[in-house]
């Protein structure tokens, strides 16, 4: 058995592949060990609990899923970036199968402070990123935004229906593409 474990970016990448394909139950110290081919102990040189392994594990998914297009228009124009969020949760949900859905229901109801705060963290990158989107989107009425339906309300409005999507597993974006048609074009 190998001793020394080359990263923490190869253990969590053990640990997303054992996600995708036994589920949530195969996260643990042991099975991630034996997946790196090392020692329980080198997992523990990276991560001091199995509670730590998960959470990195859940925060690597979320990074993976929506880390950055590659397509700058994304970044300036809020319907591409709507279109891109979706076909990203639908890439996820197809390599990661009840990933979102579980997750985001076990965050709603668990009290486990720091998974929650690092969850949060994660969203709140999500919900920052359509904020920016919309700043830049040279398209939007200038009259589409006040002083009591702000631009960061309306991404609040626009994340709140991706949460719902994920819980539903209803990744078509048209029906959220329209409502922003209607209200900011």
């Amino acid at each position: 058995m190998n001793c020394i474990v080359t990263s923490k970016d190869e253990i969590l990448k053990t640990s997303r592949e054992l996600l995708q394909k036994q589920g949530w139950s195969a996260i643990n110290i042991r099975s991630v060990a034996a997946g790196c081919n090392v020692s329980v102990g080198s997992i523990y040189n990276y991560f001091e609990s199995k509670e730590d392994l998960v959470a990195s594990t859940i925060e690597s998914v979320w990074c993976e899923v929506f880390h950055g297009s590659e397509d700058v228009v994304v970044y300036r124009d809020t319907q591409a970036c709507i279109s891109w969020i979706y076909r990203q949760m639908e890439y996820g949900h197809d390599r990661y199968p009840e990933f979102f859905t579980l997750h985001s229901m076990s965050f709603l109801v668990e009290e486990k402070s720091e998974e929650k705060q690092r969850m949060q963290r994660t969203w709140q990158h999500i919900l920052d990123g359509l904020s920016s989107v919309l700043r830049q989107d040279p398209k939007i009425r200038i009259d589409a935004f006040s002083e009591s339906f702000t631009l960061e309300r309306f991404a609040d409005t626009l994340f709140s229906l991706m949460m719902a999507s994920f819980l539903r597993q209803d990744y078509d974006a048209e029906p959220v593409l329209e409502i922003v048609r209607r209200v900011i074009y």
